[in-house]
């Protein structure tokens, strides 16, 4: 490293990241990229909501990881001129943490709690009165001398997130008054959302490079914006700062994201799938444990993407290579892995 490059990367030249993300994030609905219907429906909940001067209804997002449902939560909190309070699924172990929240809330304050489908089942009962009534019943003593004390809590509004919409019980799922699901991007929204971000970082960048950067970021704003920083530090370092297409190929290359959006992950288990296991099926846990991971970060983080790109089958029977996959791979498939694959195709498409 010459001394060019230990300046670049000098402690004092280090940004936080999380920082960086939060710049990047869009302040209002006219900012926000992409989710047309799903920007018209929510100006309406909150113009309507503000006409009338009660708090909107209770607002769920579902989507895939980085599609904008922190953002949106954000935004709905600036547009009503509220204060946010945001917690987690995870972080609600009890219905006394949840109570904790609740009761200290202000008139109108927005509540964004992500994964919500992973709260505690008790916290979760309690939510169900406090999102109808805006009550919660705080039990106190044990056994027949238990005693449940009303507590009334400040009419708020609360936005959830879900990546797993799935998992929602229906009573819980039944309360909210608007529920929007996020869809992927398309290439050229996330160009626009790169050009925008490329120039809050104060980087220069080239329209090929930002339709580079765009078509293999998996239909993702958070993927897009964090390949950008990864190819303006690679400008930085290695080039004369500009964002071009070579520079862009050349630091996509180097961090290991194919031309696909594939990055080593998605590989390790397309590799896996297609050499050890000749295309399948096989399971997901046996799948996850031949690429040293857990079976929900393969299901989460690289199945997803594998599956909506036509490299994965998912069957009754496990997970299935496509010919796509094989191709990509530049692995040619064993005469039987091929009849096998297509027939458990035929399987899922019938049953």
């Amino acid at each position: 490293m010459n001394e060019h490059d230990r300046e670049l990367v000098s402690p004092d030249a280090d940004v936080d990241e999380r920082a960086v993300e939060g710049a990047l994030r869009p302040k209002s609905l006219d900012e926000f990229v992409g989710q047309e219907r799903v920007r018209e429906q929510l100006s309406l909940v909150l113009r309507s909501a503000q006409r009338r001067g009660k708090a909107p209804d209770h607002i769920l997002m579902s989507g895939g990881p980085g599609l904008g449902k922190t953002t949106l939560a954000m935004i709905i909190a600036a547009e009503l001129g509220a204060p946010l309070r945001i917690t987690s699924g995870p972080a609600i172990e009890r219905s006394g943490d949840l109570a904790a929240v609740l009761s200290t809330l202000h008139e109108g304050e927005v509540l964004f709690l992500d994964e919500i489908h992973r709260m505690a089942r008790p916290a979760e009962e309690m939510l169900y009165v406090a999102m109808e009534d805006f009550r919660v019943d705080v039990v106190v003593g044990k056994g027949p001398g238990a005693t449940a004390i009303p507590i009334d809590v400040a009419p708020f509004t609360l936005v959830g997130a879900t990546t797993r919409a799935g998992m929602l019980p229906a009573p819980l799922r039944d309360r909210f008054g608007f529920v929007a699901h996020m869809d992927f991007y398309r290439p050229d929204e996330l160009e626009r959302i790169l050009t925008r971000s490329a120039g809050l970082l104060g980087a220069e960048i080239d329209p090929d490079a930002a339709v580079e950067i765009a078509g293999r970021s998996r239909g993702t704003p958070r993927i897009a914006n964090r390949l950008l920083r990864r190819v303006r530090d690679y400008a930085e370092v290695r080039a004369d700062g500009r964002l071009t297409l070579k520079i862009a190929r050349a630091a996509l290359n180097l961090y290991e994201v194919d031309d696909e959006g594939l990055d080593r992950l998605d590989r390790a288990v397309l590799d896996a799938l297609l050499r050890r296991f000749r295309g399948g099926p096989v399971g997901l846990s046996t799948l996850a444990v031949s690429v040293g991971e857990e079976p929900e970060t393969v299901e989460t983080v690289a199945e997803p993407f594998l599956v909506r790109s036509g490299f994965i089958a998912r069957t009754p029977r496990g997970r299935v290579a496509t010919p796509q996959a094989w191709s990509h791979m530049g692995v040619a498939p064993p005469p039987d892995a091929a009849f096998g694959a297509a027939a458990l195709m035929e399987e899922t498409e019938g049953s």
